[in-house]
């Protein structure tokens, strides 16, 4: 188990600020945020690559905030994979064991174990050099775990790799974690990469962790405006609740919209564009929300369109499938119904 206690630590002009949190072992934890949230620089910290300002780190139940990296029983894997390029594959397993003078036949038993669970056994006697970006992550994951790690810490693992080998070594990543049961902490940007692997998610933006969830928390029933947006709530509105009945209506600009959700007074209301559905022509509904509206853009995009949509004033966005969007011969100009449900209203 690993436990980050009221984390701070200053560095340069940028600051983690009481960051806390606890992962469980055999729980896949992705810390999601931005470019310059401070995701590497809180791994770095739990690696015991910074001294910090505040704060705790316990692993295992042991208190190792003043260890030195090689006592923590932590493995990291970095972006870059940092890789020795004059070490054979081999070699470069082997180093972290040979560093703790671990005796030679344990050495082999475990190099040729992890190489087999990794299956890049075949590889042992080539150098970095001459291995694709996916050997090398393959690589870089033994050599993390040579030296059975209480907590494996992810960099931007995936980042480097296009999107099929991603979505491959993203299965490996929850195969190896299944198999392993420690604590996995995974840092990156990619929302999809953190909903299909993490059991938990951290939001984290300039230095502080905004919202912890699991990932159907997170995606569908965000807390705060940020974390909803950066998670594909595009349609984000300000306005001003008022309760009726058993409903809440927000005015956003001239433009009402119902919520299940309970609120009044000024609020945030948070649509996920593929939760409003359109029409051609009047439907018999039993969604709350239906309001006329022009197209104003149209945006392809790699499995999706989107569109924006003008009603009375406010823009709504909009996703539709490509072949939904053949079918129903819409453009720029015309007139379109938008269909949603009150629970699809978010109040932030």
């Amino acid at each position: 188990m690993l436990e980050v206690i009221d984390l701070w630590k200053k560095w340069k002009e940028f600051e983690l600020q009481g960051i806390s949190f606890e992962v469980e072992n055999g729980e896949y934890f992705v810390l999601l945020g931005p470019s310059g949230a401070g995701k590497t620089l809180l791994l770095e910290c739990i690696a015991g690559l910074h001294v910090l300002d505040k704060g705790e780190i316990i692993i295992d139940g042991k208190d190792v905030t003043f260890f030195p990296p090689e006592k923590r029983s932590v493995g990291m894997v970095f972006q870059e994979y940092a890789l020795f390029p004059h070490m054979t594959v081999w070699e470069n397993v082997e180093f972290g064991l040979e560093v703790r003078k671990v005796p030679l036949n344990e050495r082999r038993r475990r190099v040729k174990e992890l190489l087999e669970l990794l299956k890049v056994e075949q590889l042992a006697h080539r150098y970095p050099g001459t291995l694709s970006g996916g050997e090398k992550q393959r690589v870089a994951l033994a050599r993390a775990l040579a030296v059975n790690p209480k907590v494996l810490l992810l960099d931007e693992p995936l980042s480097a790799l296009d999107a099929p080998l991603r979505r491959k070594l993203r299965d490996e990543l929850k195969r190896l974690q299944k198999v392993l049961r420690i604590p996995f902490v995974h840092v990156t940007h990619d929302q999809m990469e953190a909903y299909s692997l993490a059991d938990k998610i951290a939001v984290i933006n300039k230095g502080v962790i905004l919202e912890i969830g699991s990932p159907e928390k997170i995606f569908t029933s965000p807390r705060n405006a940020f974390v909803a947006e950066f998670v594909g709530f595009e349609n984000i509105f300000k306005g001003k609740a008022r309760r009726e009945g058993d409903i809440t209506v927000v005015d956003i600009g001239g433009v009402e919209i119902v919520a299940s959700e309970p609120a009044e007074g000024e609020v945030i209301a948070a649509i996920r564009p593929e939760e409003i559905v359109l029409s051609l022509r009047p439907v018999e509904t039993s969604a709350r929300n239906v309001m006329k509206g022009r197209i104003t853009e149209i945006v392809p995009e790699t499995y999706i369109v989107k569109l924006r949509v003008n009603v009375d004033g406010v823009q709504f966005t909009v996703y539709v499938t490509r072949k939904s969007f053949l079918e129903m011969g819409i453009d720029i100009g015309h007139e379109i119904s938008l269909i949603f449900k009150a629970s699809s209203v978010r109040i932030l």
